[in-house]
């Protein structure tokens, strides 16, 4: 059976508000590009990713953006008075909660809005190198991290003589 909300609207009109943006870059960028879609390089598209992945993991992840997350989220009193929070039952703010958690929809957002700043631009060019440093700098040491509890773990293990 076929679950209809008032939800759908919203996500609708969300869903129109992007296509009108990606509609407005492409003409902007079709007249004021400092580079073009076609001269990109492997290199280029490389930066444009791991930087739309930091960005990624800053607004749907990270403790420091908590704060802007929670913006959509509704404030509850319960009896004991701790506050929670929950996601709103229904309107733009539920949509703005649902893209703000999740991970490949706000991809697509950031990725839109990563893409046309740096081909917009060549001042795009030095914050888009430092997101795409920092998400190869975190990589390189979750990596490190899980040799190094890897390792830990075999240690152990020849320590007990299994």
């Amino acid at each position: 059976m076929i679950r209809i909300t008032d939800q759908y609207f919203w996500n609708i009109i969300f869903t129109l508000f992007y296509l009108a943006l990606l509609s407005m870059a492409v003409i902007i960028l079709d007249g004021e590009a400092y580079r073009s879609y076609a001269d990109l390089t492997v290199l280029d598209i490389a930066l444009i990713a791991l930087a739309t992945q930091r960005l990624i993991r800053l607004f749907v992840y990270d403790s420091m953006t908590k704060f802007f997350r929670e913006q959509f989220l509704d404030a509850k009193v319960t009896r004991g008075g701790k506050v929670t929070l929950h996601k709103p039952a229904r309107g733009p703010r539920r949509t703005l909660s649902d893209l703000m958690g999740c991970p490949w929809c706000f991809g697509v957002w950031s990725g839109t809005m990563v893409t046309f700043f740096y081909l917009l631009s060549p001042l795009a060019y030095v914050p888009v190198l430092i997101l795409a440093v920092s998400t190869l700098a975190s990589v390189l040491q979750l990596t490190t991290n899980m040799i190094g509890h890897r390792a830990e773990q075999l240690k152990n293990q020849n320590e007990r003589g299994y």
